[in-house]
């Protein structure tokens, strides 16, 4: 393409200060170096995890930053020492990588690569610890290694999955994490035997694509545990057949789990991030076969305790990181089950509006209001 080599001004919307409303800036994005990929981005979506950061309020603060990591992208050129993408290519950004050549990239077991590990405190390239984001001079910092809020970015070709072109990025664009970390969670290690009884506990966009995973599995019984009663009418179109709210009962939920199922529930998948759920997920499930998987990240100060009895029982407790899919050898497979029709994803975008209206998609999510909503960058 005519722009490769050289820098490309466009818009992009920065987060200049912790919770302050996105400022939509030119910025300048300079040519990718070794081993990274410059993309233009078509459509990115909004994830909870972009709120948490931009709130700031856990974390390590690193400002001004380009957020967005959840998105789908044409590429437009590549640094030094790509081989596997062409301009052209279609592509999905992802938040941990694959660099295929650490013991975890090798292992048939494991996604957590060594290289492209997920840094969340990391606003820089990792090649030569440089952003390639400016404004007037100054660095921008980049956001896990993605940072998909602008119309161009720059990318190690590790956090890159290549797709099939005719897969509409539009839709497929939200399969780049939650959807693909709760369905991978239950498909992928919870492993849900047809006919058997799955609990998903939370109902956000993660648990319902966990529990779309249960559905496609051949679970013959879903049971959605959430505070909130509104999303059980959600759920049903995820598989949903029975919903428990903990607060409508005097006892643990776990205990209400085991009497409604005769013993407990065959798999778990937990998707709050909230340790007593936790904790409730592990206790519910089956002992002799049942398996509890952990999907959500809890407070840095949580502690899980159950008694030693609970695994002597013979129930297993697994957790996972984005639900197990190495991004590039994996993620592709996920965009043709969606192509297949195997997948519906539509159902997990309730809003859409253009990138210049990206505050109100914040708005929405603060709100809780909505699975996903996708920007178009292109208004």
């Amino acid at each position: 393409m005519a722009t490769a080599g050289k820098v490309i001004k466009c818009k992009a919307a920065v987060a200049w200060e912790a919770g302050k409303p996105l400022s939509i800036e030119e910025v300048e994005v300079a040519p990718p170096q070794a081993m990274e990929v410059r993309v233009k981005i078509l459509y990115t979506a909004l994830c909870h995890t972009d709120v948490y950061f931009w709130e700031a309020k856990g974390q390590t603060p690193v400002f001004p930053r380009i957020l967005g990591h959840e998105a789908g992208g044409i590429v437009e050129s590549v640094g030094e020492g790509v081989t596997e993408l062409v301009p052209g290519d279609h592509v999905l950004p992802v938040f941990t990588g694959e660099c295929k050549d650490c013991a975890h990239c090798k292992s048939e077991e494991s996604n957590l690569c060594d290289l492209l590990r997920i840094n969340v405190d990391r606003g820089v390239m990792i090649g030569d610890g440089q952003s390639r984001f400016t404004i007037g001079g100054k660095p921008i910092f980049h956001f896990v290694g993605t940072s998909t809020f602008s119309e161009y970015t720059v990318i190690h070709v590790g956090c890159l999955a290549k797709i099939n072109p005719e897969a509409p990025l539009d839709k497929v664009c939200v399969l780049s994490c939650g959807i693909s970390t709760g369905l991978g969670a239950t498909l992928n290690v919870a492993k849900p035997k047809k006919g058997s009884t799955v609990a998903i506990f939370g109902l956000g966009a993660v648990g319902l694509a966990a529990m779309e995973g249960a559905k496609m599995a051949g679970a013959s019984r879903i049971i959605g545990v959430d505070l909130n009663p509104a999303k059980y009418e959600q759920a049903k179109k995820f598989g949903c057949t029975d919903f428990v709210n903990p607060k409508d009962h005097t006892k643990p939920v776990q205990e209400v789990l085991i009497e409604m199922t005769n013993g407990g529930v065959d798999r778990a998948v937990e998707c709050t991030g909230h340790v007593d759920a936790m904790i409730s997920a592990f206790e519910c499930v089956h002992d002799g076969w049942g398996v509890a998987v952990l999907v959500d990240v809890p407070h840095k100060e949580a502690v899980f305790k159950t008694h030693p009895m609970n695994f002597l029982n013979e129930r297993t407790l697994k957790g996972t990181f984005f639900g197990n899919y190495k991004p590039r050898t994996d993620l592709p497979e996920v965009v043709e089950m969606y192509m297949r029709k195997e997948l519906d994803v539509e159902k997990f975008i309730t809003h859409s509006v253009p990138f210049s209206q990206i505050n109100t998609a914040f708005d929405l999510m603060l709100k809780g209001e909505g699975l996903r909503c996708v920007m178009r960058m292109d208004e």
